[in-house]
């Protein structure tokens, strides 16, 4: 069975890698032509469905219908696993993600992320602030913002996910944009963050929610939405994978800290 899952997985890594080299012509084009940056995270779209296609993976969306386009979001999802972003990629054309630094230095993805996309240092209290002022930046000029509200791939225990920061959540109450909760269900147990970098064959199951709005300008309001949010995607992810016997009848998030 493990030998079935390397020889998937060094598949699915020969896969991901000829279909980006092919595409990488095409990314240069839309990152050095001006006003094509669009284009270039549309093509981030495609690349997606390609590669689940040739690796075999089916993905079910559920209630794509509430993304209206438009509308502007700021989507906020569940991070276990490496699979999330190329999976919350096939939910929105023009949306620009928010995502680590070590992303960027990847070689020539790593180009693509950091002229596509906005790289943080969350260990960097300056590279937090210019972040943010980028995520500002796009949003005024109509582009839909992904963030990870956990700060990255944290909890040890999925599918419970660490507690969420507001970083998302304040730029979503300054902006008056809502704020689209999903749930990434199973790919954690597709690709586990487990350093072991085995594929199992598994659908991807997406469930957006319905949009969440801070109404007002207070602390509570924020912290209010945050809570909704983390309730609503835990509630799923314990509805699709079963709730561990540790978590039950605990609170969902317990504290929150600064940042994106």
């Amino acid at each position: 069975m493990v030998l079935l899952r390397r020889i998937y997985s060094i598949y699915g890594l020969i896969i991901f890698t000829l279909s980006f080299l092919i595409l990488l012509p095409f990314f240069i084009i839309t990152i050095e032509v001006p006003n094509w940056h669009k284009y270039g995270r549309r093509l981030n779209q495609v690349w997606a469905k390609i590669f689940f296609n040739l690796i075999f993976i089916r993905v079910k969306i559920e209630n794509k219908e509430i993304l209206k386009s438009n509308k502007q979001y700021v989507i906020v999802a569940n991070h276990f696993s490496y699979l999330d972003i190329p999976v919350i990629g096939l939910i929105s054309r023009d949306a620009i993600f928010v995502g680590k630094s070590s992303l960027g230095r990847l070689p020539l993805f790593g180009y693509m992320f950091r002229k596509l996309h906005i790289a943080v240092d969350r260990s960097s209290f300056r590279s937090r602030g210019e972040t943010l002022r980028r995520t500002k930046e796009v949003i005024e000029k109509g582009f839909n913002i992904i963030i990870f509200p956990e700060g990255g791939i944290r909890t040890t225990q999925p599918p419970t996910m660490a507690a969420f920061k507001d970083g998302a959540f304040h730029i979503a109450q300054e902006k008056q944009i809502p704020v689209i909760p999903v749930t990434l269900s199973y790919n954690h147990l597709i690709l586990p963050d487990d350093k072991k970098f085995l594929l199992n064959h598994k659908s991807v199951k997406v469930v957006i929610h319905p949009p969440l709005e801070v109404k007002n300008e207070s602390k509570d309001a924020i912290a209010k939405v945050r809570d909704e949010c983390f309730k609503t995607i835990q509630n799923q992810l314990w509805k699709d994978n079963g709730k561990p016997i540790s978590q039950k009848g605990q609170r969902t998030q317990k504290s929150s800290t600064p940042g994106v």
